[in-house]
Parts: C-alpha cells; sequence; structure tokens
C-alpha cells in the first residue's frame, strides 16, 4: 500500500536511506527540514518540504499523512561534550518530539503512527550482561536522554497512535558515522580496535536501518521500544579482525583510551564502553535481517 510520509532529520545519513526506501516502493515523502528549499536538490525524489517553522503547513501535512517518521537531533559525536553541547543533545530530541506529538494529538485528522528514533544509549555504558528491550535504562548522560524521548514520543498513544522507539545501535555506512572513520587507518595499514577492544559493539547495516523503520511503519503489530541492531554480539576486537579481513589489511594498532578521551573527552566513553545489545522483541516482531554478522555487511559496504 502507497503511503503519505512526514520524515525529519531526512537530510541525515540514516534519513538520506529511508527516502531512498521509501520512494522506491513509490511512497510520498514530505521532508520537515530548516531549509526545504535544499531538499529537491538533496533529495529530488521526495515529493514535497516544509519548513519547522511554517506551523500551519507542518499541522496541514501531519495532518494528511499516514505516519510521522522522527530523525531529528544534534550529532552526540560531532563534538566535546560541553554543558552547551549537551543541551543541545537534549532539547534538539525533546522540543521536537514534544511538538510533533502536540499536533499529532490535536489534529482531527491524526497518522496511524509515530515512528521515532532512539538510540542504545537506552542502557547505559559499561555495563556486564545482555539486554533486551525489556531491560532497565542506565542513569548516565545518554540513558537519560533516551529515556526522556522515548517517554515524550509515547504521549502520542492516548491519542490512539501507533508508536514505535527504534533504539539504533552503531550503524555501518561508508558515507558517515563510526565505519567511515574507521576505514582510514586501516587503508595506510595502521588500522585496529579502539580502546581495549573488549567492548562490545553493537551495530547494524544502514540497509537493514532504514528497511526496519519501513517495517515498523508498515508492521501494525509493531510497537514500542524495539533495538536497532542486528542479531551478532562481537567486541571490537572481532569486528575489527573483520574490517581488516574484508579490507585485506592487518588489526594490529590499538588506539588508546587515553587518545580517544583527549580527542573526545566524556563522549569517548560512548566509544569505549559498549554493551551487549540483542534485538529480542525486533526479531519477534518478525523483521529478517538482511545482514546478520559483520562480516556479510562489512563485505557488501566495501565491495567496491
Amino acid at each position: 500500500m502507497i503511503k503519505r510520509i512526514v520524515v525529519t532529520g531526512a537530510t541525515g545519513l540514516v534519513g538520506k536511506q529511508l527516502v531512498h526506501a521509501l520512494t522506491i516502493r513509490n511512497n510520498q515523502v514530505y521532508v520537515v527540514s530548516r531549509s526545504p528549499e535544499r531538499i529537491k536538490t538533496i533529495l529530488p525524489k521526495a515529493a514535497g518540504a516544509v519548513s519547522w517553522d511554517d506551523e500551519d503547513e507542518l499541522i496541514r501535512q501531519i495532518e494528511l499523512c499516514d505516519s510521522v517518521v522522527h530523525l531529528s537531533g544534534e550529532n552526540v559525536m560531532s563534538q566535546k561534550w560541553s554543558d552547551e553541547h549537551k543541551k543541545n543533545i537534549f532539547e534538539s530530541r525533546i522540543k521536537t518530539t514534544q511538538r510533533l506529538v502536540d499536533i499529532i494529538s490535536n489534529t482531527p485528522s491524526r497518522p496511524e503512527s509515530f515512528i521515532c528514533a532512539s538510540a542504545i544509549g537506552y542502557y547505559g555504558l559499561g555495563r556486564s550482561g545482555e539486554f533486551t528491550e525489556d531491560s532497565p535504562p542506565g542513569n548516565d548522560f545518554l540513558a537519560e536522554v533516551t529515556k526522556s524521548w522515548e517517554v515524550e514520543a509515547a504521549k502520542v498513544i492516548p491519542a490512539k497512535v501507533r508508536h514505535v522507539s527504534l533504539r539504533i545501535g552503531i550503524v555501518l555506512s561508508t558515507e558517515g558515522g563510526a565505519l567511515e572513520r574507521m576505514i582510514t587507518p586501516f587503508k595506510f595499514f595502521i588500522g585496529g580496535p579502539l580502546g581495549s577492544g573488549s567492548q562490545w559493539f553493537p551495530w547494524i547495516h544502514i540497509k537493514d536501518l532504514a528497511e526496519l523503520f519501513v517495517f515498523a511503519i508498515n508492521g501494525e503489530h509493531v510497537k514500542g521500544a524495539i533495538n536497532a541492531v542486528a542479531p551478532e554480539a562481537i567486541n571490537m576486537k572481532d569486528f575489527c579482525k573483520n574490517l581488516g579481513r574484508v579490507m585485506r589489511r592487518p588489526s594490529l594498532f590499538h588506539v588508546p583510551s587515553a587518545v580517544l578521551k583527549i580527542m573526545y573527552g566524556e563522549a569517548a566513553n560512548v566509544i569505549l564502553s559498549g554493551n551487549k545489545i540483542i534485538p529480542q522483541k525486533t526479531l519477534e516482531t518478525g523483521y529478517k535481517f538482511m545482514f546478520e554478522n559483520s562480516l556479510d555487511a562489512l563485505n557488501d559496504l566495501l565491495k567496491k
């Protein structure tokens, strides 16, 4: 069934792939952007664009759509975590979610679903054990951000709008994110794990992530939080071995934790303290991953 979808954050790494996945199925995608005049250049297949500042048009597009997908949010790893950057990380997610939920809840013709991004940061950092969608949240900064984010997103439920929050792991793509930064040192034969290498590396292929959003949009049975990570549980050291294998390079040179802390400050803990995340509920919904292990995922991404 062809649907009309409103997407925020569509010009980001995930958003571009999602718009592609939706439009190749002939869905109509309307993008919410700070610069709607640029959308036709960046996303030529989008049906239209609306400014965050145009309240009337934003309300109209939400009234007409079948689903709202919310991806907007300040890049967590774009800089060191100053108090100002932390505030931007929090407010860029919470305030926009509150605004969308308020519009959805107060329009006479409501979308069927509200699909909102979240993150595996929900579970905290450096905790032992396995974490499924039913596991309790952590209590550090990112855990507080994602908990608040999901609480605000779930406020559409009383309006009888289906809500899904995708707790996104480390997105594998050659066009941005962690993998793109890891590839360069491997090219020069100086690649290797970040930190000790013993930390878990919960990843997801960019194609699977986009397809999982599409699955959530179309799956009336998909509700609440789901983990957007591949079924494979792998640590940083073994992931880098696979990366080296695909690139035909050694994986020998650890980047010391101290160096990462100098580069990223407190944010380095996101890289150094991964948890073992299990997509239990995701699999129970019936979603079939295209890439279940990192070797296949890396071969697909780097085959060119």
